[in-house]
């Protein structure tokens, strides 16, 4: 799989195309249980062999009839009782109703429910509403799922509720897609482990702990390399060893354009690099490249960099290889509650949070662009969006919004 682009600027579009393109789906699968199969990728369709529900049942508790002929009166007679689990073993006749509470199976011989608060009990006789129309109060078999329909599609990110469908047509088990295993390193003579005693010019390594986290909410298995020593030997044996049982490598920064440093050249002694220089801000070029065959890919080095780059072009790539289908998060049209200066020419993607007025949703956008502040993004609860071609935004301009809930699981 090849990432040259070329060195043009480009769109987040034009670079999705290209690794839709390029980026090879795993065609490895294996066969977990529903409780194990929450966040995997499906790699089946999945037909149901059953209806649901199976049969004709009650929406509520009451009472069972048929609709015609029914009484003038609405008198019926009680002649048995159905409840979920138990159903009535026999005919309802002209003129006779039996007890039905909800779920429970209707019989053949009834084709309408009468809510118990609308009907009058006296002894072993029951007094419907005359008014109610054939059908009230049932659920047809198969008014959910019909035998034979696709309830759920190869690529989809199995949700609970998707989980819950499979189990009501009868499955205990999905075919899956495997979890892709990436491995993550930080390099650099001024990163140092939290913890530690930090020397003059030093700072704690957070980009790999952000970076794993965000590989584990897409379900990928992580291997945390730690800080490798700033030595190109050292380098190039942790990459080929991380190759061997690894899919993805990850690192960020110190594979800037022009840069002589030694991740960049351990990289390409062993496989391929190349530079996209996306029309974004935050986020310097993005490098995507491969090791022994593996992907590897590296973010920008500051912090907010990190996650806006990850979240809109590794997460796709990511997503991608593990068989998914949905690959972009839903938009959401917000309007702005701030004015902002922006040069056309790159989309910029502000930290926002949403508050609700009146007249809908508005974006608050956070006082700092600077990329290197990582608290904005703990402040924040999603982007919102300024186009390339947009001249400067004024309070009430309309503009998109991505909320941390769709990229960041």
């Amino acid at each position: 799989m090849g990432f040259d682009a070329g060195d043009k600027m480009m769109s987040v579009e034009q670079a999705l195309a290209l690794l839709a393109e390029r980026a090879r789906p795993t065609d490895q699968t294996e066969m977990v249980t529903l409780a194990q199969a929450l966040g995997r990728i499906l790699a089946e369709d999945v037909v149901s062999p059953v209806n649901v529900p199976p049969h004709d049942n009650s929406a509520m508790d009451g009472y069972a009839f048929s609709a015609a002929p029914l009484p003038p009166t609405g008198r019926l007679r009680r002649i048995g009782r159905s409840a979920a689990g138990q159903p009535f073993d026999g005919v309802v006749g002209e003129g006779e109703c039996i007890r039905i509470l909800t779920g429970a199976m209707v019989p053949a011989s009834v084709d309408t429910v009468a809510m118990q608060e609308d009907c009058a009990v006296e002894g072993e006789d029951v007094i419907v509403p005359t008014t109610l129309k054939a059908g009230a109060n049932c659920r047809s078999a198969g008014e959910d799922v019909r035998i034979g329909a696709a309830v759920l599609g190869a690529g989809i990110r199995l949700r609970p509720q998707d989980l819950g469908l499979a189990a009501a047509v009868g499955r205990t088990a999905l075919r899956v897609y495997r979890p892709l295993r990436a491995a993550v390193f930080s390099t650099g003579d001024e990163i140092n482990e939290p913890g530690t005693v930090l020397p003059p010019g030093g700072i704690y390594d957070s980009n790999r702990f952000t970076a794993s986290a965000l590989l584990r909410s897409l379900g990928l298995g992580v291997t945390d390399l730690g800080i490798l020593a700033d030595d190109r030997a050292v380098i190039a044996a942790a990459l080929a060893a991380a190759a061997v049982d690894h899919d993805v490598i990850l690192t960020s920064g110190g594979v800037s354009v022009g840069d002589e440093d030694h991740v960049k050249a351990a990289v390409q002694s062993q496989g391929s690099l190349h530079f996209w220089r996306l029309a974004i801000k935050p986020g310097k070029p993005v490098a995507l490249g491969e090791v022994a065959g593996k992907t590897f890919i590296g973010l920008p080095g500051n912090p907010v960099a990190v996650m806006v780059c990850f979240m809109l072009l590794a997460r796709p790539l990511l997503l991608r290889l593990m068989g998914a289908v949905q690959l972009e998060p839903p938009r959401i049209p917000v309007r702005a509650a701030f004015g902002f200066r922006h040069k056309p020419g790159r989309r910029e993607w502000l930290r926002a949070r949403l508050v609700s007025r009146d007249d809908g949703l508005w974006a608050e956008k956070y006082p700092v662009e600077s990329s290197g502040v990582l608290s904005s993004m703990v402040w924040a609860e999603g982007l919102v969006a300024v186009p390339e071609e947009s001249a400067d935004v004024a309070c009430g301009d309309r503009l998109d919004f991505v909320s941390f809930t769709e990229v960041l699981r």
